[in-house]
């Protein structure tokens, strides 16, 4: 067994300890560093982690069925061409990765794309409108065109989600849906057909370990996925309270910029968006190319003439870093230079506002960035 192999084996026993929360199991590990070393330390656990709550170590001396159980399931997915992904897997979503709650571990299947350069989240009601079911289809025919091999992920559920499914397979553009159960069944299953389309350019994502049931609280924690896997999210229609506006709270809080079509007044299907624009949550939105336009994505044209470093003697390292990222592009989202830089989104925030100050950076709509 490789040391990946030993990770993904420990880090599966981990999300599955009796005893140790989700937040609780993401803490040791963290704190130990990697899920290998806290069953490599678990018959003397306060040795690698001295100030480690008794119960915790308790748990982890009793982890055996957790070992067990995810042979089993490493099993399964070997059999089933499903990969798994711990958060000390390269392969692992990078965006995921940087927000405070990240799964421990991921369950996939399709193509690679979870990290891919442009990834947008459409999200909405179930009672999905005739208006609501064109935006999503017009929103992917104009992104496609503006932003080729843009990602659309949403939940594969009834209403808006499975229509930006459609739209984006229809578009030709890669398309993820995050699932609230465990890949050895579909909920609902009226979406087979769709699921079977995106493995081909896209996939279906999970958090859920096999025999798991889509009980209504993995719906809840699953908008957390959809949110940190991409650089902006999309609201199309939601009522004033709905899982749409949880997820869009959500991605503003990992730092990713907020979108939401706007509706009549009197359309309680467009409430949920009005208020988020109303109360600047959101951007309005009107279309795929507007969404491409303002984060960047859009052919610009003839680029900048590039800003040699040198003329910044006064840049930190870090500082040049980030304009060594922005000298051949025509501006950057923040999303994409913690992805390229892999600094974590608050010091790159930091080093931005710096540059700004320096008259070297300058801030554009949608959180974009270009050197001046």
């Amino acid at each position: 067994m490789t040391p990946l192999e030993r990770e993904i084996l420990c880090a599966v026993a981990l999300s599955r300890t009796h005893g140790l929360s989700q937040a609780a199991a993401l803490q040791l590990y963290r704190a130990a560093g990697s899920a290998t070393a806290l069953f490599e330390h678990r018959a003397d656990l306060r040795a690698l982690l001295p100030d480690v709550a008794p119960r915790a170590a308790a748990a982890l001396r009793a982890a055996d069925d957790a070992l067990h159980r995810a042979e089993a399931e490493l099993e399964w997915a070997g059999s089933k061409g499903v990969d798994v992904l711990c958060l000390g897997d390269d392969r692992y979503p990078v965006r995921l990765r940087e927000c405070p709650d990240a799964p421990l571990v991921l369950y996939y299947k399709g193509t690679p794309c979870l990290s891919a350069r442009r990834m947008v989240a459409v999200v909405g009601t179930r009672r999905v409108t005739e208006q609501g079911k064109e935006l999503c289809r017009r929103f992917c025919d104009e992104l496609a065109a503006a932003a080729p091999g843009t990602v659309v992920v949403s939940g594969l559920a009834y209403g808006v989600d499975i229509h930006a499914h459609r739209a984006a397979l229809a578009a030709g553009l890669p398309t993820v849906g995050v699932l609230a159960h465990g890949l050895d069944r579909l909920y609902p299953p009226s979406h087979r057909r769709e699921a079977a389309a995106m493995l081909a350019d896209g996939g279906l994502l999970t958090e859920y370990m096999t025999g798991t049931v889509p009980d209504k609280g993995n719906f809840v924690r699953r908008n957390r996925i959809v949110a940190g896997l991409v650089d902006a999210c999309v609201v199309v229609e939601s009522a004033a309270r709905g899982g749409a506006l949880i997820t869009a709270r959500l991605a503003a809080d990992y730092h990713r910029d907020v979108f939401a079509f706007p509706g009549r007044v009197t359309d309680p299907c467009s409430e949920g968006c009005n208020q988020l624009i109303a109360s600047q949550q959101a951007l309005l939105l009107t279309g795929g190319r507007a969404l491409a336009e303002n984060m960047g994505w859009a052919e610009a044209g003839a680029a900048p003439a590039p800003v040699q470093r040198e003329l910044f003697p006064e840049l930190t390292e870090a500082e040049a870093a980030l304009c060594e990222l922005l000298r051949d592009s025509d501006g950057l989202p923040l999303n994409m230079l913690v992805v390229r830089s892999g600094r974590p989104v608050q010091e790159v925030s930091a080093l931005l506002f710096e540059l700004e100050m320096k008259g070297v950076v300058k801030a554009m709509a949608g959180s974009l960035y270009r050197l001046l």
